[in-house]
């Protein structure tokens, strides 16, 4: 039986998004890797206090990472947006926060956009935890 794969997960979220909208959207993007460990859930540091980050974190034992803008943005990625620059000064949220978390580690899911139920949109990148 393989190992799983030990993984952060980077994730983007509007404001007063759902719980059940992350954790589907979670669980679409790791669908594809099959068995992996979340290691962590990483985001920006204006998102420190989003009850459904802090919510799905606790329930599910994974710890959380958050970053300021100017630490995600010197992280490169493979889909840069000015338009997420313009709006948290930084040009990547969840790759830029996977790739943080994982220690520098392969970004296994390029960002994901999925819109929950309740009409949220959530970002989600998945990078494998590097070695080092």
């Amino acid at each position: 039986m393989d190992e799983p794969i030990a993984v952060a997960v980077g994730l983007g979220c509007q404001h007063g998004v759902a719980p059940a909208s992350l954790e589907q959207a979670i669980e679409a993007a790791l669908s594809p890797l099959g068995a992996v460990v979340v290691v962590c859930l990483a985001s920006h540091a204006r998102k420190s206090d989003e009850p459904a980050l802090l919510e799905l974190a606790r329930r599910r034992g994974w710890p959380l990472r958050f970053y300021p803008a100017e630490v995600l943005a010197g992280v490169a990625v493979p889909t840069p947006s000015g338009r997420v620059a313009g709006e948290v000064g930084a040009p990547s949220v969840a790759e830029a926060a996977a790739r943080l978390a994982a220690s520098g580690g392969e970004l296994l899911i390029a960002k994901q956009i999925h819109r929950g139920e309740d009409g949220k949109a959530v970002t989600v990148a998945v990078a494998r935890r590097s070695q080092r």
